[in-house]
């Protein structure tokens, strides 16, 4: 194998297991503070950290570049607004021990996107893509019916990263630049809900507890490392490797959501999640496939 595309692989691992372990235990340990205050730690630290190394790698010309121009500013703006969402739910999940039900969203979110793909973008399909997404619609369509499995907060994840996704390669943004300016959008959000946890009395980011606050701050590390991670393994091992291990995420989550965290799961939530698995199945065999052309 070449050497760059194993490297690329154990970067695009990396982030992953990030994403579907790392990343869990870290918000499960200051999930004390609440979603709330987590998402707004999220977002203002993210923000603060993006400026930083836009400023070491000297990207501040792209970012004025892109204030030049109102349809991507406008772009950001709404992914900038989704991407909140998403982060809200996905902690909201594991804050409420609702882990499996995000990992649902995180399986047929790279699914939703082809979809997407194909209806707003035009892009290629083929058959295994298109008995993919007829799974992946099946299972959310079973979990509907049978309302008190439906796990509303993968759902929610889901939908919100996939249609993020389709706005994204709508504009030509590098990843980093579009976040550091997506998370500045909605920085005044977190800003001023954070203003109203403090009028309130109940928050726990202190000067009085450093220890405390500066585990709070981790919180844009914990966004930004596996970024950087991913975007590296795409860049040396190619977007199709990429994709195939980023279902290390969604799995990685599930498994501490049925073996450690001890979460519910009943026979229809399995079914729904086996149809979605076949699903997975589909997708990645065609993108080896089309990896193999390539």
């Amino acid at each position: 194998m070449h050497k760059n595309i194993l490297s690329g692989i154990l970067y695009g691992a990396s982030a992953s297991l990030w994403w579907g372990i790392i990343g869990v235990f870290y918000f499960k340990s200051v999930s004390y503070v609440g979603p709330i205050e987590l998402v707004i730690h999220r977002t203002i630290w993210t923000a603060f950290l993006l400026i930083i190394t836009t400023t070491l790698y000297s990207k501040w010309n792209l970012v004025f570049s892109i204030l030049k121009n109102r349809k991507k500013i406008l772009i950001l703006l709404i992914t900038g607004i989704l991407i909140f969402i998403n982060w809200s739910t996905w902690i909201y999940a594991v804050v409420t021990n609702k882990l499996v039900d995000a990992s649902f969203g995180y399986y047929m979110m790279p699914i939703l996107s082809v979809f997407f793909g194909i209806i707003f973008l035009k892009e290629p399909y083929n058959r295994k893509k298109l008995l993919s997404i007829l799974l992946v619609t099946t299972s959310i369509i079973y979990l509907l019916i049978n309302f008190n499995s439906v796990p509303w907060t993968g759902l929610i994840v889901g939908l919100t990263w996939s249609t993020y996704s389709l706005l994204r390669k709508k504009i030509n943004v590098e990843a980093d630049i579009g976040l550091l300016l997506e998370s500045l959008f909605v920085t005044p959000i977190a800003l001023f809900a954070f203003y109203l946890l403090i009028l309130d009395g109940n928050y726990f980011f202190s000067i009085h507890d450093p220890f405390n606050s500066f585990w709070l701050f981790l919180a844009g590390a914990m966004t930004l490392i596996p970024l950087f991670l991913f975007l590296k393994g795409v860049e040396l091992a190619g977007l199709g490797t990429s994709g195939m291990i980023f279902f290390l995420t969604p799995t990685g989550q599930f498994l501490l959501g049925i073996f450690y965290y001890n979460e519910f799961f009943d026979l229809t939530k399995f079914i729904g999640f086996l149809i979605i698995w076949v699903g997975v199945l589909i997708y990645l065999f065609d993108l080896k496939n089309t990896e193999k052309l390539n």
